[in-house]
């Protein structure tokens, strides 16, 4: 009977996701069973005892911008000053209830935001997303013994969600350290640590659900996706491997109602080491160009152009005044290959070149008229609202 009862469940909620997704969120609260994340591990517990003490809980506070503004009932270009001016009314942020009528600017409310980081460097630098601390005035990190410090940003890239920040410490911290993340495998164990809903340090079992995954959030998408729990305050926490070796950041979750039923992407650490290289140095992510506009090779097109089978990605459209313009690459050449990595996808060819630093040469392997052709590209650095190679 148990069994049956326990079938009847695992249906229910299967279907209830089903109905209710598609919508990608990083918060929100369900009160529902995680029967996704049951399955303990035997290394759990000396897992955790290891890397809980690089893991922080990262508190923001910044003023609301006018989404969050809507949030609390408020339209967007709501006139705080001329309300506050005109009727002698109290605005958000008025602490003194006197309204704004001597002059002073009325103030949009302080809000406050929570988040998870875990520490990388014993001198004090610590990784998060980069949506945790957007748009922080000030930052604060509580380490797992309780003490605080404030932190400031070192630098933040939204294209990949990565932030850096920092803290002056005059011990040396417990650190974790990366794993490789394009060595993980479907079906492998997780630990995920994180500060659910503001709960506290909460850790959560689960597996590598799928690799690779685009969630069109942006062109450098290559998630892993597991369905170890994730909820609003995880943003930022590490995701560990069988050997306590970071192989994730935990970012969002697809879910019907904004909790987690089982859905989490986690940013590979692959991409986090080399976005964190490069913020600890400048502050900034300076990623290659080349400068064509690029589309699948579908049947038809593989078809029209005489090849034997869909592969490559197309270029459609090359841009003056670019490396691709300068070294010859045309309209309807395609690209196999990047320095002998092969090119399935239009995503494989924009994370190959963004990987690679603006000044460097890379060989590309093309088939133009069916016939194959290598050509060297000095890369450019990639304006920042670019979304194609």
């Amino acid at each position: 009977m148990q069994d049956i009862r326990k079938a009847r469940l695992l249906r229910t909620l299967a279907a209830t996701a089903m109905i209710g997704a598609g919508s990608v969120a990083t918060s929100g609260l369900v009160l529902m069973p995680n029967v996704a994340a049951a399955e303990t591990f035997t290394n759990t517990v000396d897992l955790v005892k290891k890397v809980m003490p690089a893991v922080v809980t990262i508190e923001i506070k910044k003023k609301a911008d006018d989404q969050e503004m809507a949030q609390m009932g408020l339209p967007e270009g709501f006139p705080y000053e001329f309300f506050s001016r005109r009727f002698g009314m109290p605005m958000p942020g008025d602490q003194n209830g006197q309204g704004q009528g001597q002059g002073q600017q009325a103030q949009r409310p302080e809000i406050t935001g929570l988040g998870t980081g875990f520490i990388i460097e014993k001198n004090g630098y610590i990784v998060t997303n980069a949506h945790v601390v957007d748009g922080a005035d000030t930052v604060k990190v509580t380490f797992s013994d309780g003490s605080t410090a404030d932190a400031k940003v070192i630098g933040a890239d939204k294209a990949t969600d990565i932030a850096l920040i920092k803290v002056d410490t005059k011990k040396d911290l417990t650190t974790v350290g990366f794993g490789d993340s394009d060595k993980a495998e479907v079906g492998e164990p997780v630990v995920a640590i994180g500060n659910p809903f503001g709960l506290g340090t909460s850790v959560s079992t689960g597996i590598v659900s799928a690799l690779g995954r685009d969630l069109q959030s942006g062109p450098f998408d290559n998630y892993i996706q597991t369905d170890a729990a994730i909820n609003k305050g995880n943003s930022g926490g590490p995701l560990f491997d069988d050997n306590g070796e970071v192989i994730g950041m935990n970012t969002a979750i697809l879910s019907p109602t904004g909790g987690s039923v089982g859905i989490g992407f986690s940013v590979p650490s692959d991409t986090i080491k080399s976005v964190v290289a490069d913020l600890q140095d400048d502050g900034s992510v300076k990623r290659g160009f080349l400068g064509v506009a690029i589309q699948p090779v579908s049947d038809d097109i593989a078809a029209a152009l005489g090849l034997d089978k869909p592969e490559g990605v197309l270029v459609a459209d090359v841009s003056d005044d670019t490396p691709a313009k300068k070294a010859g690459l045309k309209r309807g050449d395609i690209v196999v290959a990047v320095d002998g990595k092969p090119m399935k996808t239009p995503r494989d060819l924009t994370r190959a070149i963004g990987s690679d630093n603006p000044g460097s040469t890379v060989q590309l392997s093309l088939l133009r008229a069916n016939k194959p052709l290598t050509v060297s590209v000095k890369l450019e650095e990639r304006p920042t609202d670019k979304s194609a190679g």
